[in-house]
């Protein structure tokens, strides 16, 4: 694996590439990540003399098997700034070995074992069936589809919420990971959208974004002002 160096509307001196090469220590890398595919790093100049002490930019990229890792900072050179990113990708390097190394051994949990470690979860029996808190006055509950059915009737449905702080992609991948789920649904900290990372194949990863339809909202406000009007 090579270590490619490219600048971004500013040119890279050779004396740079080198020094890249010497602080970027792949067998170091490499005995965090055996996986790695490749590791590119960018240099810009931000031309605007009032950030002068924020003038270059370095940005590291390591792809491997596992989720693609950057660091980057800005400095008022680019060795300083190398310097910072490469002190930053090690730390987030060393945070994805330490979590592969934790999950050694660890088993994934089953369905019914999910309430004992997940606040708020549903319970279920032996059966994979969902068992309602309102069992305990002695009226069966079953389950029809993705609903509950308590007695004869009415249909009841379960709804929870629970309180989530808004995180980075990277983030949601790393708590995915973390509890041993393929899927996991949290609040885009960019978009602050509602959004779901799941897993695919091996070790690629998707991720689901919802987004409000306008024009339904906008008809619903419509509809509600002329009830309203009425």
């Amino acid at each position: 694996m090579d270590i490619v160096v490219k600048g971004r509307k500013t040119e890279v001196p050779e004396r740079f590439r080198k020094h890249v090469a010497e602080k970027l220590k792949l067998d170091k890398i490499q005995k965090l990540d055996a996986k790695v595919i490749s590791l590119d790093v960018e240099v810009s100049k931000e031309p605007n003399p009032r950030q002068a002490d924020r003038s270059d930019r370095v940005e590291i990229t390591l792809r491997s098997r596992g989720p693609v890792i950057r660091a980057e900072a800005a400095a008022s050179d680019p060795y300083a700034a190398l310097d910072l990113a490469s002190e930053k990708l090690e730390a987030r390097l060393r945070k994805e070995h330490d979590k592969r190394h934790t999950r050694r051994g660890v088993r994934r949990l089953t369905a019914a074992e999910v309430p004992d470690h997940v606040p708020g979860a549903a319970t279920l029996n032996g059966n994979g069936i969902v068992v309602s808190e309102e069992e305990t006055d002695g009226v069966p509950t079953k389950k029809i589809g993705s609903l509950e059915v308590k007695g004869e009737g009415p249909l009841i449905v379960r709804e929870k919420t629970h309180v989530a702080s808004p995180m980075s992609l990277d983030q949601a991948l790393y708590e995915m990971e973390l509890v041993g789920h393929d899927f996991y649904l949290f609040v885009d900290a960019e978009t602050k959208q509602p959004s779901v990372v799941y897993r695919r194949h091996a070790y690629d990863y998707g991720v689901i974004h919802l987004s409000t339809d306008q024009m339904v909202t906008q008809t619903q406000a419509a509809a509600a002002g002329g009830v309203v009007g009425g």
